[in-house]
């Protein structure tokens, strides 16, 4: 079991009263940071430094190196002993420190070593607060309660999207000081998360890093799924860092500026997730997930074919608005998913599973987006994506016995689930 680090005088109610006010304050930050990797981070590579593929590509994978990292920071986190919060905020600091670094030396090499390990420390700590909604959050509120939280990220993220857009289209050589505030922003996380609730990591099972892929090879369910996951993400990511080239890049006629760009990538998508956030939250309560996951799946799939094959403002808005929808009900899925399928003390090893496997898709997903896009139309990318993402919706359809009402077969650690 993880073991209590201080809050034994808080009661279950306190904790999650805490828990939840100190993770809507976070939130604020965090959809500022969610714009630095969607949008601005990238955007500002290619107009303000003119960065070829492989940077791009680069910049564009941050995040998912650092998911790839998370068994690593898991087992590490477990091995000294650090309540799971405490390392949170600490990683934290590091991405606040990076960003500064970038503001005050505006290189390309840094910019993009610096925003892959920003954008990685952002992600890498994942899994160490997915256990601490485990341990703090009722389970049958876990959603309800999360997708406040992702609200009012998605919200800020709106906003500061505009904002920053505005900005940028006004004078592009500003974007040193939309750096300055992301390492404000990251400062701020670290502070809250310093004072949430949590207790240590369990070290049962061994040291090595990568201990809790034996989860995936024993839990047959758990390693489906994974397997499902892997085809969507993929095409999903490889389309993702896509939608700012199509709209940016001079080779596809359309040369948006930064607002407008912004607008697409940024605002409308948040717009639409803002709103139906908290319906999926419910319906991830509620709803038979295995079939809420092929939902959401379709709608991404709709949302690629929609964006990518019209060059009309009306069906990239429609794109937009599609996307923005799915990914609502996306954000509750993949950030609160394992909780359905791991053992209690056992949420952060198999949620460091899932966010390696996203990290590994996502690395190579933006290598492969970028070189392709160079032999290929982005619309026949968009028809491969989907076919990917449909075969994965077939791939799940077999497990929805399992998800009634989001409760499938709990797995037991070295036991087969059938």
């Amino acid at each position: 079991m993880t073991k209590d680090t201080g809050h034994n005088h808080l009661s279950s109610a306190d904790r999650t009263r805490r828990t939840y006010r100190l993770e809507l304050q976070r939130a604020v930050a965090n959809g500022i940071l969610e714009s630095a990797g969607s949008t601005f981070l990238l955007l500002i590579a290619l107009r303000a430094f003119q960065a070829g593929a492989i940077p791009k590509a680069l910049v564009a994978s941050g995040g998912s190196a650092g998911l790839m990292l998370t068994p690593l920071v898991v087992s590490q986190v477990a091995r000294m002993g650090v309540p799971a919060a405490v390392a949170a905020s600490r990683i934290a600091l590091v991405g606040s420190v990076v960003f500064l670094v970038m503001a005050i030396l505006p290189e390309l090499p840094v910019f993009v070593f610096g925003s892959v390990i920003t954008m990685a420390a952002a992600s890498s700590s994942i899994p160490l607060i997915t256990q601490v909604y485990q341990e703090n959050y009722p389970e049958d509120k876990r959603g309800k309660l999360f997708s406040h939280a992702v609200m009012i990220r998605i919200g800020t993220a709106a906003l500061f999207s505009e904002v920053a857009g505005r900005l940028l289209s006004h004078d592009m050589s500003l974007y040193r000081w939309l750096l300055v505030v992301f390492s404000l922003a990251f400062l701020f996380a670290a502070n809250r998360l310093s004072h949430c609730p949590s207790t240590r990591l369990t070290e049962e099972g061994g040291s090595h890093p990568f201990r809790a892929m034996r989860y995936a090879r024993d839990d047959r369910l758990f390693r489906d799924t994974l397997i499902s996951w892997m085809l969507m993400g993929f095409a999903n990511l490889m389309m993702l860092p896509l939608r700012v080239e199509y709209l940016a890049n001079e080779k596809y006629s359309l040369q948006l500026d930064p607002r407008q760009i912004a607008l697409l990538v940024g605002v409308i998508p948040n717009v639409a997730r803002l709103v139906m956030s908290q319906v999926w939250g419910w319906l991830f309560d509620r709803m038979n997930f295995f079939l809420l996951r092929v939902v959401l799946n379709i709608g991404f799939a709709i949302g690629i074919l929609t964006f990518f094959m019209s060059n009309s403002r009306v069906g990239l808005i429609v794109g937009a608005i599609v996307f923005g929808v799915s990914s609502a009900g996306g954000d509750v899925a993949w950030g609160l998913w394992v909780t359905k399928l791991a053992p209690p003390d056992r949420v952060a090893d198999y949620m460091s599973v899932h966010t390696f496997l996203t990290g590994v898709r996502g690395v190579v997903a933006p290598l492969v987006a970028f070189n392709l896009a160079g032999q290929f139309s982005l619309g026949s990318l968009g028809m491969f994506s989907a076919m990917l993402i449909l075969l994965s919706c077939l791939m799940l359809l077999p497990e929805l016995k399992y998800g009634w009402r989001g409760r499938p077969t709990r797995a037991v650690p070295g036991q087969v689930s059938e």
